[in-house]
């Protein structure tokens, strides 16, 4: 990420470099380009660029006149390469190698002629200035440096050294300043060739020149040469640039301390060694102070800058939240600036990570603005939030203050763009999951009972999902975070009912709970059987069922041993205590085989096709395993569309395991179900189950655990 914004600011640089200079340019006289729209237009246009090349090429001698004419000459093909559809054409007509030889002044025609030099610097301003804009193109840098553009812009560079000082030499040099900016502007091997030709140390200099604008224009191509090129950084460091770097951070003028600033950001970009010199050089302190500049730029750069310096060490977080910088770095965060929040939140990240800087963040307001970053569409934003976050996730006093705001609930619906933003979210959901105990938690029950009903439900939200199962019968039944959790199913908010579902199915999880989906049918209770041999067979049969017309033959033994309701049927005073023959109304013939044969071999293959009456069976007889299985095989086909139906079977054979299941059912596809007319008269159905099955489950791990 951070390879990429230095990248991006290089860019930009160029790109507001080129901007200034046509801003400027643009109030000199100005010339309407001709329109490449029709081919006569283009052919015009090439013909006016091939006279004014013709001019220069033949006008190369220091005679007023020839000076005059290469001067008109520079002018017009200045305005044309203005328009960026012009360039190629300009390129194209040979104009390169003219204006390179007009960036030295041609020798006096006569020897006895005087110093003077009719149009002095301003020739050479002007194809400087020219050359500049061609390079904006990258196709055209390398034409121009192989043109032997490169040691004139030097020398134009030390051109004070010999002249006075006045307003032609000063925009000379800022003209060749800037083109070397354009010519290395993402080009390593120009990068190289500008310190080998010895344009660094000139550049160096005239950091201190009198000149604001020649100091930027330094600045900027320095800025353009340090970056991503480590000989280069060394020598720019090696001639002291840095002490007037830093006082330059200091500057009134916005221009230059923003150039600065983003000089030195590119010196210390992975080079640990000069960013240990920038620190000891006293950077720290006027890069803290631009963070409250009224430059946007100066802002973003220097948040990037405290960024980079943090990774050094841990003292040098802790200095730059001593001299200040956290209050104005939140500040940014809420900045309309998509960039300044970008940068202040990759700066906090990197403080955030040092245990005495944590809960300073914190105090200061941070956690509200960096939680409000996730919901950027800008994945770098997201990701730097997240970061920051994750830092402030391990201080425990923080912990209490991230769940009381809903950073928890925002930590889970945030739909996060890039994976490592998703890891990270993750790894702070973890980092508070594993404080929430002791201290912290006793805080957090303190808010639960007396805060305000948002905190309490916030936080019943949160150690839903954060808390050990250990603690779950004191936070939801002892200090009644169950009923929070249960009361936002009453809300009219949507989003409530949803974080009250998730929240009661990961506890729900939590205590090992039955679900409709992993739950197991019952061990066959330990008994003993008469097997499967003697299912309706008349051998020894002491009774007999009359079923749907057809007899079916069994074992008194077997089934008083089965159940109370066959114990009272044989030995109380029913009728069919002494009755041979005993008629079965009301079940068909197939569910009353499956039900004798689980009576006669403790267990039995349960398809959906008979589920729902054999249930009904097994409820009759009080059959309590079989009745389990039956449970089971229903709880498999619940669906959207018949929850409620299944939910309304539990109800009427009290099937505790087939209603356990729908309520975790009804929990769990909360989207699906939310969508159907029914929705809010099925959840006021079940929450007085869902309040005891919680409570069931609740109360049982914990005794579960007590024993084991």
């Amino acid at each position: 990420m951070e390879n990429q914004k230095l990248t991006e600011r290089s860019s930009s640089s160029a790109r507001r470099s080129l901007k200034r200079k046509l801003e400027e340019d643009l109030q000199d006289d100005r010339k309407v380009s001709p329109s490449l729209s029709s081919e006569d237009g283009h052919q015009d246009l090439e013909r006016e660029v091939r006279t004014q090349v013709e001019i220069l090429e033949s006008s190369f001698s220091s005679s007023e006149s020839d000076r005059a004419s290469s001067k008109r000459a520079i002018h017009v093909l200045s305005e044309f390469a203005k328009n960026e559809e012009i360039v190629n054409v300009i390129v194209d007509c040979g104009a390169v190698p003219a204006l390179v030889q007009h960036l030295q002044a041609p020798p006096h025609v006569n020897e006895g002629e005087g110093s003077h030099m009719p149009y002095e610097h301003e020739v050479e301003k002007g194809s400087a200035f020219t050359l500049g804009l061609l390079a904006i193109k990258p196709e055209h840098q390398q034409l121009i440096v192989d043109a032997g553009a490169l040691p004139h812009l030097v020398n134009l560079l030390k051109r004070h050294r010999d002249a006075q000082n006045s307003r032609a030499v000063n925009g000379v040099i800022r003209r060749a300043a800037d083109a070397v900016t354009n010519l290395a502007h993402e080009n390593s091997s120009i990068k190289t060739r500008v310190r080998v030709e010895g344009g660094i140390p000139p550049l160096v200099e005239l950091l201190e020149f009198v000149d604001s604008k020649v100091q930027r224009a330094a600045a900027g191509s320095l800025r353009t040469l340090a970056f991503k090129n480590d000989e280069n950084k060394n020598q720019i460091v090696e001639c002291s640039a840095l002490p007037t770097l830093i006082l330059m951070l200091r500057s009134e003028d916005t221009a230059i301390h923003y150039e600065a600033v983003g000089v030195i950001g590119n010196l210390v970009h992975s080079s640990p060694n000069i960013k240990k010199e920038v620190l000891l050089a006293g950077a720290l302190q006027p890069v803290i102070g631009l963070l409250s500049s009224s430059c946007s730029e100066s802002q973003r750069e220097a948040a990037l800058l405290l960024g980079q310096f943090a990774a050094t060490d841990s003292d040098c977080k802790i200095h730059i939240v001593q001299r200040g910088a956290v209050p104005p770095l939140i500040e940014m965060l809420q900045s309309p600036d998509a960039q300044l929040r970008e940068m202040s939140a990759f700066a906090l990240g990197r403080l955030a990570q040092d245990t005495h800087n944590q809960a300073g963040i914190a105090h200061c307001g941070g956690i509200i603005p960096l939680l409000k970053l996730l919901d950027s569409k800008n994945g770098s934003l997201q990701h730097n939030a997240a970061f920051a976050l994750y830092g402030l996730a391990d201080n425990e006093d923080n912990v209490a203050d991230l769940i009381k705001v809903g950073g928890v609930q925002k930590l889970q619906d945030g739909e996060f763009i890039v994976q490592p933003t998703r890891d990270c979210v993750a790894k702070t959901l973890k980092r508070l999951e594993e404080k929430i105990h002791g201290r912290i938690l006793g805080h957090l029950l303190y808010l639960m009972r007396i805060g305000e009903k948002v905190i309490q439900r916030r936080v019943a939200l949160a150690l839903a999902h954060l808390c050990a199962p250990d603690d779950q019968k004191i936070i939801f039944i002892d200090n009644s975070g169950l009923e929070l959790l249960l009361e936002l199913f009453d809300s009219t908010n949507l989003k409530h009912k949803r974080d009250g579902s998730a929240a009661l199915c990961k506890l729900a999880n939590k205590a090992s709970s039955l679900s409709q989906v992993d739950a197991a049918p019952p061990s066959p209770v330990p008994q003993v059987y008469l097997g499967e041999q003697y299912v309706n067979n008349s051998t020894l049969s002491d009774v007999t069922f009359l079923v749907e017309g057809k007899r079916f033959y069994a074992h008194r033994i077997c089934l008083l041993a089965s159940s109370d309701a066959f114990r009272a049927m044989f030995d109380g005073g029913y009728r069919e205590r002494d009755a041979k023959d005993i008629e079965i109304p009301n079940i068909r013939w197939d569910v009353f085989e499956l039900m004798m044969r689980y009576i006669y071999t403790g267990s039995v293959d349960v398809n959906l096709d008979v589920a729902q009456d054999l249930l009904r069976a097994a409820d009759q007889y009080l059959l309590e395993g079989l009745k389990r299985l039956c449970e089971y095989a229903i709880a498999q086909d619940i669906s959207v569309e018949s929850v409620s139906l299944m939910f309304e079977l539990s109800e009427a054979f009290n099937a505790l395991t087939l209603r356990n299941a729908c309520i975790l059912f009804i929990l769990e596809k909360f989207d699906q179900l939310s969508v159907m007319p029914w929705y809010s008269h099925l959840i006021q159905r079940v929450l007085p189950e869902t309040r005891s099955y919680f409570v069931r489950a609740l109360t049982r791990a914990i005794q579960a655990d007590m024993r084991v």
